[in-house]
């Protein structure tokens, strides 16, 4: 069942409108293709760019064509992680290898959260040498030919230039090179978004509605309803990109693509109604048993690790599915998507029916998306079937277990540690030393080593995503960062925004440890008056409403306000940045040093936009006494962020959930109520007797 949509149809086909309209204009200004010269290892003339899709042969002094140099955003439109566009210049040669490949132009969220420009260039320049004829992937180790590694902590834009270089360089090289295997082929290069409605007109959209009087016919049943839809089927040839980019969106398309050999077959299959066609016995076998395509004599099975599920239509006008996915057909098994073939749906599948009750939905390209072959091909020659796939997520996944593990471990820990808390902060001694272990830990592990800090840079990525095609597997494919907004979203509903702030932040708890060494030292701590305090907490808020209002005018512009955190210099470059962010990042820590947690309290943005909706929590685990605030006072002045009001109410919104106020709360030494309550049950002295 799909999830409700974030935004309404009608909004979210005005923002794509208006995302296409940007390309169009970026694609006006034509990259420079010169600077594809670089890439090879002799002198080069570089041709002027035409055809369809626009590129430029480049040749030797002699005249030899040495490969073809183009734009991925003239060539395929290619936008990046933040849905803006996104240009690589590239070349390649007629053999399908690249030739080398330079970043000219990119608005990504990369080089602010910390990932240095050079790291950047030297991933794209990795691509030289590699073969898009075959299925692309991100390489592991010990697989030299599948491409560079992704780029630490930024796999999710690693992936995304990936995609756009692989189906760039494809399509320029399906164009200058005369290899049809087939009397007709499939149009992989026109770039075109089609309404729904234009799509269903021309028959690239087919659909076979079966009511439930007619499933109860086939199954040899009855229904009271069989006017209402038993299943209604929808499918598509979704390899064409403006039946795939309309239907899928263009992100989505591409990394499919990607993931696929230049000569196999995307399928999308939609469904709504009572009927499920992958039904759920697909994860025991291992295949969809409920469906297969049928052409000529050859049947396909679908397997679930070639398929991948998709929330919702993209093109204008598409209706609301109950089940949507895209299947990866390779070209090796056969299937030729320039013919017609069929889908079959066995209704019975699981079921104790007597006899088949196969529903058929019969699809065949519209001639507007083949291409006739040259009048005499040359002679095909045979390539190798590519290898299966693993999905990129999964690949990373595996190769990160080890760090999945120790924050796995992490967060088990400080989910114990906040549901038993009363428990915990009972035994002051154990939970101080509790705390500053877990803190350190996060700081040395998830800042040091992982380099798992959040940023409201995540923030503003997942908004733009809601409002351009939202897509889970974009977001698994950093599974740190993936895990630790699990963890916070999940933890916001029980305890607040506090809950990372407090104990998963690595600037945070490297804020606290140094305060804390300060006062060991003797440094003299300035408390704030509460009224300008309290005053000064607008200013993250400001910040945070800023930075996400500039980011609807221009992405880029906020990621450089977003530079007002000083995670990336501090944590995840670890301070080896130009002198002024070392500089500004050191101030605050300093400040912190005589006011503890003095970014938190008052400039951190992202500290913002948690506290917003963390305001649906739905317990209030903090205990308080009659007393607080009205004779007591201990826990106002101790807490680190001095979220506790004079009059004892805690603010959830500042409250970064240390647990601090909890332990005075059990401690018989500094409670004012527990003292009073020893003192009521101690013994009253008895008066002296008088002498008779």
């Amino acid at each position: 069942m799909r999830s409700p949509g974030i935004i309404s149809a009608a909004a979210r086909h005005a923002l794509s409108a208006l995302a296409a309209l940007s390309l169009m204009f970026c694609s006006a200004n034509a990259a420079d293709l010169s600077v594809a010269a670089k890439f090879f290892s002799e002198p080069v003339v570089i041709d002027r760019t035409d055809g369809k899709p626009p590129a430029a042969v480049v040749r030797a002094a002699d005249g030899r064509v040495l490969g073809y140099a183009f734009s991925s955003l003239d060539v395929s439109g290619s936008v990046g992680y933040a849905g803006r566009p996104l240009d690589i210049v590239a070349a390649v040669t007629a053999d399908g290898i690249v030739a080398g490949a330079e970043i000219v132009a990119h608005e990504e969220p990369i080089l602010v959260i910390g990932i240095p420009r050079d790291a950047l260039a030297a991933y794209v320049a990795n691509f030289r040498g590699f073969d898009v004829r075959g299925s692309a992937t991100l390489k592991s180790a010990g697989e030299p030919a599948r491409g560079p590694h992704a780029v630490a902590g930024a796999t999710i834009t690693s992936t995304v230039i990936r995609d756009a270089i692989v189906r760039s360089a494809r399509a320029v090289l399906r164009s200058r090179t005369n290899v049809p295997e087939r009397a007709v082929r499939l149009d992989r290069e026109t770039l075109r978004r089609s309404s729904w409605s234009s799509l269903l007109a021309e028959g690239a959209v087919q659909r076979r509605l079966v009511s439930r009087g007619e499933a109860a016919k086939l199954l040899g049943t009855r229904d009271s309803e069989p006017d209402k839809a038993f299943i209604d089927l929808w499918m598509a040839l979704a390899t064409p990109p403006p039946i795939g980019e309309s239907l899928l969106g263009q992100r989505i398309y591409e990394s499919e693509t990607a993931k696929i050999g230049p000569d196999d077959d995307l399928l999308l299959i939609g469904a709504s109604g009572l009927y499920s066609f992958k039904g759920t016995e697909w994860r025991q076998s291992g295949t969809f048993t409920r469906i297969e395509i049928v052409q000529g004599s050859r049947t396909l099975r679908l397997k679930p690790a070639d398929h991948t599920a998709v929330e919702t239509l993209h093109a204008a006008g598409a209706p609301e599915l109950r089940e949507i996915a895209v299947f990866r057909i390779p070209r090796a098994s056969g299937f030729d998507s320039t013919k017609p073939f069929r889908l079959d749906v066995d209704l019975a599948a699981g079921a104790a029916a007597s006899g088949p009750a196969v529903i058929s939905l019969d699809y065949r390209i519209p001639e507007r998306y083949l291409i006739a072959a040259p009048a005499e091909p040359p002679a095909a020659s045979t390539t190798a079937a590519p290898a299966p796939v693993q999905t990129v997520w999964q690949e990373i996944w595996w190769a990160r277990r080890y760090e999945i593990g120790v924050l796995g471990a992490m967060l088990t820990v400080l989910a114990a540690i906040l549901i038993f808390q009363d428990t915990v902060t009972a035994h002051g001694v154990f939970y101080y030393r509790l705390r500053t272990g877990y803190l350190l830990l996060t700081l040395v592990f998830l800042g040091f080593i992982a380099n798992a800090q959040l940023s409201v840079v995540n923030v503003l990525t997942f908004i733009h995503a809601l409002l351009s095609g939202f897509r889970w597997e974009l977001f698994l494919l950093d599974p740190l960062v993936f895990l630790l907004w699990s963890f916070v979203a999940f933890s916001m509903l029980f305890w607040g925004r506090g809950v990372f702030c407090g104990w998963l932040c690595p600037f945070g708890t490297l804020q606290e440890l140094t305060n804390q060494l300060a006062r060991r030292l003797g440094i003299k701590q300035i408390e704030v008056p509460f009224g300008l305090h309290e005053r000064l907490w607008m200013i993250k808020y400001v910040l945070f409403v800023a930075i996400l209002a500039i980011s609807l005018r221009s992405i880029l512009t906020a990621f450089q306000l977003a530079e007002v955190e000083p995670f990336k210099t501090a944590i995840t470059m670890k301070f080896l940045r130009e002198w002024p962010f070392g500089v500004y990042a050191g101030l605050l820590l300093l400040a912190g040093l005589f006011v503890e947690r003095f970014y938190c309290r008052y400039l951190c943005p992202l500290g913002a936009a948690l506290a917003i909706p963390a305001r649906m929590r739905m317990f209030e685990w903090l205990k308080r006494y009659r007393e607080c605030g009205a004779e007591c006072h201990v826990c106002a002045r101790r807490c680190t962020v001095q979220a506790i009001h004079p009059l004892g109410q805690i603010n959830p919104n500042e409250c970064i959930y240390c647990l601090k106020c909890q332990a005075n709360y059990f401690d018989q030494d500094v409670c004012l109520h527990l003292k009073k309550r020893a003192q009521r049950r101690q013994p009253l002295p008895q008066a002296p007797s008088q002498p008779s």
